[in-house]
């Protein structure tokens, strides 16, 4: 017979997989849950007009076209100037500074302090530093560039973590075969750590379309047409906020914007991975 020790550990393996069990089945439901309530009451709203037409009555007629056109431009300033930055900080920290060093563990601390500011203080520097001080005022550049402050943090650390679980043998391949620094990190660390990218990218890319407090201070309420990037935009999560807090009547147009903003997170995640899917495959198969 098996001793009391085995049942006992027996025992706590299976409440152990019945509690793990647990709570998959509590987050699965929840998701499900909130996005049947934005589904049901949001999809039959939708139609070709309501997204291609201008809004009217402060929102509770018409649609969300121009409102679309002005999230996608703050997204793409976000992400173009998010990108290129973080990718840098993130390759600088994991090959170009001696690890876990007083200077990186400072510098990873500042990280996630930054990481965890709420999204209000963002939107207050950004109004006092990009719409005051550079004298960019309410605009879709400001809006971006103060998307791009707050997915920095997030990006790099996720970079980072992708980078340095590179293993070593990868790095000393590369210069056995005689390839330069730059060369190793282009055509092999970067594509070794594409799913750590991809994660740090779809993060940043959530955070960015769903935000509303740092937008309502940078980018602004107006919600016609942008001429360009130096005039003022209302993003879809600021105009579901307006709509449900401030415009009486305006719960169905809410609903439908709602279910609007879920579907583009979902198609922007799903092409930004394809696209870098595509981009470290060729990485790979040029090297």
């Amino acid at each position: 017979m098996p001793s009391r020790s085995a049942s006992n550990i027996r025992l706590a393996d299976q409440c152990f997989s019945v509690l793990i069990m647990a709570c998959a089945a509590f987050v699965t439901i929840t998701l499900i849950w909130v996005l049947g309530d934005i589904v049901i009451k949001g999809a039959s709203h939708i139609t070709w007009s309501f997204i291609t037409s201008e809004p009217s009555d402060a929102g509770r007629s018409g649609g969300i076209g121009t409102i679309l056109v002005s999230t996608l431009l703050i997204l793409c300033v976000a992400l173009g100037a998010a990108i290129p930055i973080g990718l840098g900080v993130a390759v600088w920290l994991s090959e170009f500074t001696v690890q876990h060093s007083r200077f990186s563990n400072t510098v990873g601390t500042t990280l996630d302090v930054l990481a965890g500011i709420p999204s209000i203080v963002y939107g207050l520097f950004g109004n006092a530093f990009f719409s005051l001080y550079l004298g960019l005022g309410f605009s879709i550049l400001s809006g971006g560039l103060t998307l791009a402050c707050m997915i920095l943090p997030i990006f790099i650390r996720t970079c980072e973590s992708g980078l340095s679980a590179v293993n070593n043998d990868w790095r000393k391949g590369a210069q056995a075969l005689g390839m330069s620094r730059s060369a190793a990190i282009w055509h092999v660390l970067l594509p070794a750590a594409a799913p750590a990218i991809i994660a740090g990218l779809i993060l940043g890319i959530g955070r960015a379309t769903a935000e509303t407090a740092a937008l309502i201070f940078t980018s602004g309420y107006v919600d016609r047409m942008p001429g360009s990037l130096l005039d003022s935009g209302r993003a879809l999560a600021v105009h579901i906020y307006d709509l449900s807090m401030n415009v009486t009547g305006g719960d169905n147009a809410a609903y439908a914007s709602a279910f609007v903003l879920i579907t583009l997170i979902i198609l922007l995640n799903t092409t930004a991975q394809s696209l870098i899917d595509r981009w470290f495959s060729q990485r790979i198969y040029a090297s």
